[in-house]
């Protein structure tokens, strides 16, 4: 776990992000010695209100907003707040004149001080009811025994789908028991790779912290343990987690029966510290098991920060089985989800209309990527360039080591990689295109393959260096077909040189892939040898030892040692080069 944060007291950190609140979102008032998040409705509606230990923002405190929560009432981190703060919210901060309905997860100290908030305030005549949900099935039936099931992120579908009903007049009746209903289809789990640091708390010694390569399964949202720590990757950490939520054999977890034929929605929530980079990884990897393993398509599907265990570096996967409400088609659970809401923790920003149009437009739009290259005069020889080029990149791809530590050197250590993943890609290309005599067609099936294999700066330079080796080899097309010569490669070369430094001010000088390709393209236009080209690549590459950076990342990433090593680029093309040249002389 990392023990630092920018704001190590406690206490502080809690108020300063409630005050937060009303400067993000204007109609959100804080009660800051109650710690009270409230919202006053424009028309009179039922109320609904939440909360619980802080530490697990958006909620509840973001959730606060027209079409969501009324109020939320926050405690200290991970841990509940107490009674008395609870009634100040029900009977002073929200509109009791249509009824309140507090929703609360299934944690003791929740349930005691929300529930003996709701009786002082039925006590003083105000009409309230409570549901308390526990969705986690990371909690099986014999462990969770008189307790049961704890409450975690299919929470947040219960206070959206009760807040925006309530938005739409309901009645406290009709609310509580949807909630309710809503509360008993839903199955949630989640899996962590680390436990999480209490700001201000010492550290224990980490005694029961996970292993390196452990992930525990069913971890709470306050360090509580899971059911189980298991070495695992992502595919089978994910049918797992699934597997709790969805298989009926297992009778100590199968809470809830859900088959292909029920509509489903999908929660994929980040526990705080997944960057949104992984969770739209997962998020694919769940999709893409419910479809394939329990045949169950979403009919809609959340990703993002819902609830979180402060920076918990894991994430919960719930799904909530749409159940008739009994209010007609006009409402219904996805519709009170795809509802409005004006606050700034509910991350949904597709709206109903998008996801039932959504199936209609990715067909129309789903079309062949396939693009004519129009033919030219030139020939060469398929099997001689296809033989020729993949001696070329199995150099290339066995230089990587080389360029990757180079570039560890002097830049970010991402040049080798990027330069292997573009040449196997381009090899596997090479197993699988059509032959063709059309040097042109030829290039452009490589320029398909660096476009999509290589990104990054590299990726840019080679991109815009052979899309104008094309073009020069088609103004240097005979009017008949004929032969491609080293003379014409060397042309197109002139052009595509003089056309890349309209993109990049790069030089023979600055350290940089130029130093190695300006050479070649000089040498093969004086001399037509490719032999003679390739040599005065790799010298170029060598002369860039202990020269000084202007232009890229090295310029202000380089650290020490840069002067007895090549740049990683310059070093990547000419073994590229000299492998071409080795591949001719077969």
């Amino acid at each position: 776990m990392s023990a630092r944060h920018f704001i190590n007291d406690p206490t502080h950190l809690v108020n300063t992000a409630l005050l937060a609140l009303s400067h993000t979102n204007p109609s959100v008032t804080v009660d800051l010695a109650n710690k009270i998040a409230y919202h006053a409705p424009s028309t009179p509606q039922v109320s609904i209100v939440s909360g619980g230990g802080s530490g697990h923002e958006p909620s509840f405190s973001s959730f606060v907003g027209a079409g969501l929560l009324s109020g939320a009432v926050a405690g200290t981190i991970f841990a509940s707040p107490s009674a008395e703060q609870v009634r100040r919210c029900i009977l002073h901060r929200v509109d009791k004149r249509k009824g309140v309905l507090v929703v609360v997860m299934n944690y003791t100290g929740d349930v005691l001080n929300f529930g003996m908030a709701v009786e002082k305030a039925r006590s003083r005549g105000v009409e309230v009811d409570m549901v308390v949900v526990g969705d986690d099935v990371g909690v099986g039936r014999k462990r969770g025994g008189k307790v049961g099931r704890r409450g975690i992120a299919g929470t947040c579908l219960v206070q959206k789908i009760a807040g925006a009903l309530a938005a739409k007049g309901a009645s406290l009746k009709d609310v509580s028991r949807i909630a309710q209903l809503t509360a008993d289809n839903i199955v949630s789990i989640g899996s962590s790779l680390s436990h999480v640091h209490v700001p201000g708390r010492k550290t224990d010694g980490g005694e029961d912290e996970l292993k390196e390569s452990e992930t525990e399964i069913g971890m709470g949202i306050h360090n509580e343990p899971g059911s189980e720590r298991r070495t695992t990757d992502l595919p089978e950490l994910v049918k797992t987690m699934l597997s709790y939520c969805l298989d009926k054999s297992d009778k100590d977890r199968n809470f809830l029966d859900i088959t292909e034929k029920d509509e489903v929605v999908l929660l994929v929530n980040n526990l705080g510290g997944v960057s949104v980079l992984e969770l739209g990884g997962i998020t694919n990897e769940v999709v893409e098991q419910l479809a394939g393993v329990w045949r169950i398509k979403p009919v809609r599907i959340l990703s993002g920060t819902y609830m979180t265990s402060l920076n918990g570096l894991g994430f919960s996967i719930s799904l909530l089985k749409v159940t008739d409400i009994g209010l007609g088609g006009e409402t219904s659970m996805v519709k009170l989800l795809d509802a409005p809401a004006e606050a700034t923790g509910w991350a949904a920003a597709v709206t109903g209309d998008a996801w039932a149009k959504g199936a209609d437009l990715a067909k129309a739009r789903r079309g062949s990527d396939e693009e004519k290259v129009e033919p030219s005069n030139l020939r060469l020889d398929d099997s001689f360039a296809k033989s020729a080029l993949t001696t070329a990149l199995q150099r290339l791809i066995a230089a990587e080591p080389d360029v990757t530590n180079y570039d560890t050197i002097v830049g970010d250590g991402d040049c080798g990689i990027g330069l292997k993943r573009g040449a196997e890609a381009i090899l596997q290309m090479l197993e699988q295109a059509k032959q063709t005599e059309d040097p042109l067609i030829f290039l452009q099936n490589v320029i398909q393959v660096v476009e999509l294999a290589m990104d990054g700066t590299s990726g840019a330079i080679y991109a815009i260096f052979l899309n104008a080796l094309a073009h020069g080899l088609r103004q240097n097309s005979p009017s008949s077909p004929a032969p491609i010569t080293p003379q014409i490669w060397a042309k197109a070369l002139e052009y595509s040189l003089q056309a890349l430094g309209k993109y990049t001010p790069a030089k023979p000088g600055d350290r940089t892939l130029i130093d190695a390709l300006y050479p070649f393209v000089d040498i093969l236009s004086k001399t037509g040898n490719v032999d003679s080209a390739a040599k005065a690549a790799a010298q170029g590459a060598q002369g860039t030892k202990g020269m000084k950076a202007s232009l890229g990342r090295t310029v202000y990433v380089g650290g020490e040692g840069w002067e007895n090593v090549p740049d990683p680029g310059a070093h990547g093309l000419a073994e590229l080069l000299l492998g071409l040249n080795e591949g001719l002389k077969k």
